[in-house]
């Protein structure tokens, strides 16, 4: 062996990866230049195969985090929810109250406190949906009762309200316990 070849092979083990040290070396050796450019060929697609794996890798991460984001919204919202529909039985023997209260002091108190769980509620973008006179939507109400349908009102017209229906943004929190008017 010349020395420009050992020099060559010395040459090629320190740059070359492990594992391929000797199929260089014998390739600069025996002079091989085609084997040199298979390698160099086959070691590109590694490469390329190993960075389509990191991008797919990484769109897995960006989908995951997203689904992550999603389901925390999710879980954020369905507490909200829960302790707006407690609040709402609250709220309507409020409106009681202050239907049968005769006492202006005791009225007054009742009606601020009133206003005050509307302000929170609006403020969490919860909405009461009248119903009353409107045509009965099972969307929106469940039927309690039924009553004969009064002159000039129609089949399936909702007549009273037993508890309002609310709504949260375009999803109803609570529907509407009523009372629908029904010919005999």
């Amino acid at each position: 062996m010349n020395d420009d070849a050992a020099n060559s092979a010395t040459a090629a083990d320190a740059v070359a990866p492990n594992g391929h040290r000797q199929a260089q070396a014998d390739a600069v050796q025996n002079g091989g230049e085609g084997d040199l450019a298979a390698e160099l060929t086959a070691a590109r697609a590694e490469a390329k195969e190993n960075y389509n794996k990191f991008l797919y890798a990484m769109a897995d991460f960006e989908n995951y985090k997203k689904r992550i984001e999603r389901d925390l919204s999710r879980i954020a919202l369905d507490g909200r929810k829960t302790v707006l529909r407690k609040m709402l039985p609250v709220l309507d023997n409020l409106e009681r109250a202050l239907a049968f209260e005769d006492s202006d002091g005791v009225r007054g108190g009742l009606q601020a406190t009133l206003r005050m769980f509307e302000g929170v509620l609006a403020g969490e973008n919860v909405k009461a949906v009248p119903l009353k006179g409107l045509p009965f939507d099972p969307n929106l109400a469940e039927a309690i009762a039924t009553q004969p349908a009064p002159e000039g009102v129609s089949e399936d017209t909702i007549l009273e309200e037993a508890h309002k229906a609310y709504t949260m943004g375009d999803e109803v929190l609570r529907p509407a316990q009523v009372v629908v008017a029904k010919t005999p």
